[in-house]
């Protein structure tokens, strides 16, 4: 192994080996509580330091790293306290999840590190977005992010680097191609001569290095940073080195022919750098020995204070309040609204109007989305605002999901604001495990809140087929962490979204594409909000109440104007979180109950809210509660097909049906 110090001191040369001792140390001893009972897992990054422990010595402490499973070097080099990080692994709050995440599965932004989720590409895109914050606030700072071999076959791999090539964002990728994914050799992931080669079509700068050689990665790393905060742009880095244990200790190491581990094994980036130092005269036997009797007193040390660290104290409201990012409700609507000057806006401009107001409330929000930009959106709903606020805030994005919303993650961690259009509540598929796994949990996992709204053109009735029409909330409605708001009226539409904006937490705001330019209403032009989370009784009546949202207030609003239905109609406006308070109220006056949505019947949020009232309002029940929604089938294309599928024609006979119980 041939070392290179370049202009480094015998001060920063020893440094660097001592940082490179530490996370040995630290996993040796791990492996022995493994056997020992006391650690439920872990993932062994040894034979592989010299990555971690180069690229964290290599970038400034305020530059955001993202770490993955074997990269514990980033976290001792970044001098997080080693009795928490034992704290975390034993599950106690101590740790940095309160006990609910394991391992490297949680960030620290003191530190400034975001942890993986098991999913392993995601993270790649949240860096994307730490270095578009770089860019937007004309900072000279990158971010960095770790991947392994077996993560470049993930699409979030693909889509973070055509990303970030296209914005040209300040971000380090480097893929730790350690031989392995779990038992799949290389050979099975991929079919190009190097991982390097994927950045080339991409029209990134990549490299391949010795990832063993401790002066090789912390050279080049630090080469390219420097480099990249005075010209910002993506690299992509391949550091080649090997896993010598299992992927995680359960899996052994079987699969691997033993003349490979043998040959990796005398390319210990440890033993080695320590070999050259000694060579060099610039470490000694003695200085060794001192190192190692100071790691192993420090790491029981921070030991003791993990072990005598009380466990997880199990309280529910905190489990429960930790779901989402505190907020207080801030009532902007003038007392005096009445009086305020008001317009007729369709519901589409009611939305364009509170992008507008949004985007001038805060100057650290940032759209994104398909052809939002010159082009407006394929409903102009962000038509001229390119001129208003510039490209730099409202960015055309390419057809990659995924990646955006995990942008709009990297975003919100430096402190922005994002919005990400979906051009088609459909398509959100694309960027199902961002919003699910990565918006959703990442307050409850470790306190970093999400502030990013997506809005999502949903709904049926326009003919469109099975992919442009779905009324898809029951998706999320399960998923705790999230905000879901189905606004109904103009006015809800506008207020709804200015408090979405303000909500530090993940809103996806539904906008039924059936209302753009049919409903009207004269609303205020001012800035005002509605509190997320509040039903609004839009009709009164003592006969019925008709629970609903969306294009439902409406369709029920027409019945019973023509079959002269006294029913309160209660619109849901927000589905999470939901207005229990409001469904009990009505339900107690009426005593009869019909539930009316879009979306399909199998799964939808009526089932739940049918089942709440079923438990707790059962003795109000003067009949059976009831249902009304979409076919349990795809949306078909063709308009009777289309009619039939909705519940409009069966709402009149199932609403009868109630009433003559």
């Amino acid at each position: 192994m041939n070392y290179n110090r370049a202009n480094l001191s015998n001060e920063q040369l020893l440094a660097l080996y001592q940082q490179l001792l530490l996370p040995r140390m630290i996993e040796e001893k791990m492996l022995i509580l493994l056997r020992q009972g006391k650690i439920s897992k872990w993932f062994s990054g040894i034979g592989q330091e010299a990555i971690s422990v180069g690229a964290t010595a290599a970038l400034q402490e305020d530059e955001v790293i993202f770490p993955m499973h074997r990269n514990l070097g980033v976290f001792t080099s970044r001098n997080v306290p080693m009795e928490r990080l034992f704290a975390q692994w034993q599950g106690k709050a101590l740790g940095f999840t309160n006990g609910r995440d394991r391992s490297f599965h949680f960030g620290t932004m003191d530190y400034n590190i975001v942890g993986m989720i098991s999913h392993l590409g995601p993270q790649m895109a949240l860096a994307g977005g730490v270095g578009l914050s770089h860019l937007l606030e004309g900072e000279p700072k990158i971010a960095l992010a770790f991947t392994g071999d077996g993560a470049t076959s993930e699409g979030d791999f693909h889509e973070a680097l055509n990303v970030a090539s296209v914005w040209n964002l300040p971000v380090i990728f480097i893929i730790e191609n350690n031989g392995y994914g779990l038992s799949t050799p290389v050979s099975e992931q991929y079919n190009c001569k190097q991982l390097a080669d994927r950045g080339i079509g991409y029209g990134m700068e990549a490299r391949t290095i010795d990832g063993n050689n401790i002066l090789e990665v912390y050279n080049t790393v630090g080469e390219i940073a420097e480099d990249l905060r005075q010209n910002p742009r993506p690299v992509l880095l391949e550091c080649m080195t090997f896993r010598m244990r299992g992927h995680e200790e359960a899996s052994g190491t079987k699969y691997v022919p033993k003349e490979l581990m043998d040959t990796w094994a005398l390319k210990d980036p440890i033993s080695n750098f320590e070999k050259y130092l000694l060579e060099a005269s610039i470490l000694t036997d003695e200085q060794i020995q001192a190192f190692r009797a100071e790691n192993k007193k420090a790491i029981n040390a921070a030991l003791q204070i993990a072990n005598n660290a009380p466990t997880i104290n199990v309280a529910l409201n905190k489990e429960l309040d930790d779901v989402y990012a505190p907020h207080s409700f801030s009532n902007h609507a003038n007392q005096q609204q009445e009086s305020l000057p008001k317009s007729e806006k369709r519901f589409i401009d009611a939305i364009s109007d509170g992008l507008d107001l949004a985007m001038q409330q805060h100057p650290k929000l940032v759209l994104m989305g398909q052809d939002i930009a010159d082009y407006g959106g394929v409903f102009k709903i962000t038509a001229g605002f390119t001129e208003k606020y510039d490209k730099a805030r409202v960015r055309n994005t390419p057809l990659c999901e995924s990646a955006i919303v995990g942008i709009g993650l990297g975003l919100s961690i430096k402190g922005y604001k994002s919005m990400i259009e979906m051009q088609f509540a459909d398509f959100v598929t694309c960027g199902f495990n961002q919003i699910v796994n990565n918006l959703a949990k990442i307050h409850y996992r470790w306190g970093q809140h999400a502030d990013t709204v997506i809005r999502m053109p949903a709904g049926g009735g326009v003919g469109a087929g099975p992919f442009h029409s779905q009324s898809n909330e029951g998706w999320f409605f399960h998923t705790p962490g999230l905000k879901i708001v189905f606004p109904s009226s103009p006015y809800d539409a506008k207020g709804l979204l200015l408090a979405a904006f303000e909500d530090p937490n993940p809103v996806l705001f539904f906008e039924h594409k059936a209302l753009y330019r049919s409903l009207s209403a004269s609303i205020p032009d001012d800035y005002y909000t509605i509190e997320i989370g509040k039903a609004n009784l839009v009709q009164k009546g003592k006969e019925v109440s008709i629970i609903t949202y969306g294009a439902g207030v409406h369709w029920a609003k027409s019945l019973c104007e023509t079959k002269g239905i006294e029913a309160d109609i209660l619109d849901l406006r927000s589905l999470q979180p939901l207005d229990w308070e409001a469904v009990t109220t009505t339900v107690k006056k009426t005593n009869r109950v019909l539930i009316l949505h879009e979306d399909t019947m199998t799964g939808g949020v009526g089932g739940e809210i049918a089942a709440y009232i079923s438990e707790h309002l059962f003795e109000y029940l003067d009949a059976p509660v009831m249902r009304v929604a979409s076919l349990d089938t795809p949306v078909p294309f063709a308009i009777p097909l289309e009619q039939q599928f909705l519940p409009t024609k069966r709402l009149e006979e199932k609403l009868l049906a109630l009433l003559a119980y």
